[in-house]
């Protein structure tokens, strides 16, 4: 990996209409939400008790039923329940797009389709979006489907980042929607110094001013490379030790609490000192606020991603791929990109943002150099019992 100075990222343009809309609502990514937000291109999607879009409609070749995030999709600006990128496609193709934002956690979603799938039954869905580790978990399991590249000729747009992951060598099974790098969030400004590395943070002046990730990939993947470890190849005493690294932090009483994307308030209010953070809730933060950064550690980083997939029992895997095959156009990637303002997996997109919007493009939290690329890191694909031997290590030091 490349040996870098950390990047200090900052956008100074004006506010893109996402941010200016999370704003209003209060919230601060694609992860968070109150509750299932639903919104649909076609055909409206539904959340029923079998947890499935469109129960109880004809499941047929010319409806692709699509479960994502919410707040995740490109919509405009007059209406909510329109996404212009999915018109696109239906006009395109002839399909219906069901389109539901039904993925509000990755946990809870995995139990909400798991039963059917493990019965051998349809979930209803035809594609789904889950982040990396989830990914893994459905893979190895069985519960989704080897892609058909042949109709996604688009996939050639894969950045090579993102072609050979632990979780899915060669990226037979998923490809990615969207992407974001996890780093450092403070205000360099109000802190008085510089950054640059995970340790730094360990200061008197940041004592009980921290928040971590509750996500541990996040939280120990970024301790694990302050030890000069690597999160995608490291071993059972590594991790064991990088717990030991953060009990100690927490016991000298570094961290003000372990968070989810709710630390992005705190660090607006100015209520904490830096934060473990997300690549795309700093960009709507900097909206607002354009001397708030985000540090790549010098010792690198987390890239992560949630990826496109099409569960087992689909009643319409080649409408699924032809979709699929659509965003991996680098001029659709582009219009997705300018909305949600995460890292987008689609090479090419850079250069059509340019021409739309100048100011995306050259945001290198959303369209990170080769450089930047070289010094971000996966975690290594954890079987069910490392999984689960991880977690209970990890829970026992944040409380959770």
């Amino acid at each position: 990996m490349s040996d870098l100075r950390p990047e200090l990222m900052r956008i100074t343009s004006a506010a893109l209409d996402r941010r200016g809309f999370l704003r209003v609502i209060g919230l601060g990514g694609a992860a968070l939400a109150a509750g299932p937000l639903l919104s649909a291109c076609g055909t409206e999607g539904t959340d029923n008790a079998a947890g499935a879009p469109g129960a109880g409609s004809a499941q047929d070749a010319t409806t692709v039923n699509w479960s994502n995030w919410p707040l995740y999709l490109d919509t405009a600006e007059d209406d909510a329940s329109v996404h212009p990128t999915l018109q696109a496609f239906e006009q395109q193709t002839g399909l219906s797009v069901a389109y539901t934002e039904d993925i509000n956690s990755n946990d809870e979603f995995f139990g909400k389709i798991a039963p059917q799938l493990e019965a051998g039954r349809s979930t209803g869905r035809d594609l789904i979006v889950l982040t990396d580790w989830m990914a893994g978990r459905m893979i190895q399991l069985g519960y989704v489907q080897e892609l058909d590249k042949s109709n996604i000729p688009n996939a050639s747009n894969l950045q090579p980042a993102y072609q050979d992951v632990p979780f899915d060598p060669g990226r037979r099974y998923s490809l990615p929607w969207q992407s974001g790098m996890t780093g450092i969030a403070y205000n360099p400004e109000e802190l008085g110094r510089e950054i640059t590395r995970v340790d730094d943070l360990f200061q008197p002046d940041l004592r009980g001013r921290i928040t971590m990730l509750s996500e541990m990939r996040d939280t120990m993947g970024l301790i694990l490379l302050s030890m000069g470890k690597t999160p995608e190849d490291h071993s059972q005493s590594d991790y064991e030790a990088a717990i030991a690294k953060l009990q100690e932090i927490v016991d000298e009483g570094y961290v003000r609490q372990f968070t989810g994307n709710e630390y992005a308030a705190d660090l607006a209010a100015g209520n904490i000192g830096a934060a473990f953070a997300w690549s795309g809730d700093v960009v709507q933060l900097q909206a607002d606020d354009p001397a708030l950064q985000l540090v790549l550690p010098a010792e690198g980083a987390i890239l992560w991603s949630d990826n496109l997939m099409v569960p087992a029992g689909a009643a319409n895997k080649e409408g699924a791929e032809q979709l699929i095959n659509h965003y991996y156009d680098p001029e659709v990637a582009a219009q997705v990109a300018a909305w949600v303002n995460y890292v987008t997996p689609v090479a090419g997109a850079r250069e059509a943002a340019l021409e739309t919007a100048p100011d995306v493009a050259t945001n290198p939290l959303i369209f990170p150099t080769p450089e930047i690329l070289a010094n971000l890191h996966g975690f290594k694909a954890l079987t069910e019992e490392e999984e689960r031997e991880y977690q209970d290590l990890f829970q026992a030091v944040i409380g959770a």
